[in-house]
């Protein structure tokens, strides 16, 4: 499957920033891409989910695509949550941001 961001898909997108430190950066990557995988992946209204790496080792990002905010708040309040968070936060600082997507261009 392609990704494809289009403005007018009706999307809501979820970026986290996370910040860690360079020696807890594979371990917090393992994380999120176990969680997203295992469950994250499977909640009504996931799209997609590309995670990001800042070649500063600093932060890690995640780009992730969902039908709704409603969507987005049914993972906020799903069952594995509350441990998984409880690890990323060991690990990483987070800010979240929910947007829509403005406009996109690509090269021609």
């Amino acid at each position: 499957m392609t990704l494809h961001i289009d403005p007018d898909a009706g999307l809501t997108t979820l970026i986290n920033i996370f910040t860690v430190e360079p020696d807890d950066r594979d371990e917090l990557v393992t994380l999120l891409r176990a969680g997203t995988d295992a469950w994250i992946s499977k909640i009504p209204g996931f799209v997609s989910s590309s995670l990001h790496v800042a070649r500063d080792n600093r932060r890690v990002v995640i780009y992730g695509q969902w039908r709704s905010a409603d969507a987005i708040a049914a993972m906020r309040q799903h069952p594995e949550m509350p441990a998984y968070f409880a690890r990323v936060k060991a690990l990483a600082q987070m800010e979240a941001i929910t947007c829509d997507v403005a406009s996109t261009l690509a090269a021609a």
